[in-house]
C-alpha cells in the first residue's frame, strides 16, 4: 500500500481536537474531585473508586492520542525521506492507537453516566 505525504496529514485536525476534548473532560473531573474534597458532604466509597477509574482511563486516552499524534509526525518523516513501507507501518500504529484512544473514550463515558445514575438514585426518595 502506498499513502502520500497528504494522508496522515489529515489525522493532525482529528488528533487535535481529541486532545482538547479529553483534556476538557480531564479538567471538569479535576474541578469535580476538588468540590468534593471540600468536606462539605460525605463521600461515598463508590464515588471515590468511579472517579479513579474515570481519572486513570482519561490518562490513557490522553497517553494514546499523544503517542498517536508522535507516530503520525514520524510516519510524515519517513515518507518524505522516501521509506514509504516504513511509513506505512508507522501510520497503522498510529491509527491502531487512535482507536484505542476512542474506545477508551466510550468506556470513560459508559463509567460516567454509571456515576450520574448512582447520584440520581441517591436524590430519589
Amino acid at each position: 500500500m502506498h499513502i502520500s505525504l497528504t494522508t496522515p496529514a489529515l489525522l493532525f485536525p482529528a488528533i487535535s481536537l481529541l486532545l482538547l476534548a479529553y483534556t476538557n473532560r480531564f479538567f471538569a473531573l479535576a474541578a469535580l474531585i476538588r468540590s468534593l474534597s471540600n468536606g462539605q458532604k460525605p463521600v461515598h466509597q463508590n464515588q471515590i473508586t468511579n472517579l479513579s477509574q474515570r481519572i486513570g482511563i482519561i490518562r490513557r486516552m490522553q497517553e494514546a492520542g499523544v503517542c498517536s499524534f508522535a507516530l503520525c509526525v514520524l510516519c510524515m518523516i519517513f515518507i518524505y525521506i522516501g521509506f514509504n513501507k516504513i511509513g506505512s507501518v508507522i501510520f497503522l500504529a498510529s491509527l491502531s492507537l487512535l482507536l484505542y484512544s476512542l474506545l477508551l473514550s466510550v468506556l470513560e463515558i459508559r463509567i460516567s453516566v454509571d456515576a450520574l445514575n448512582i447520584h440520581i438514585k441517591e436524590m430519589s426518595p
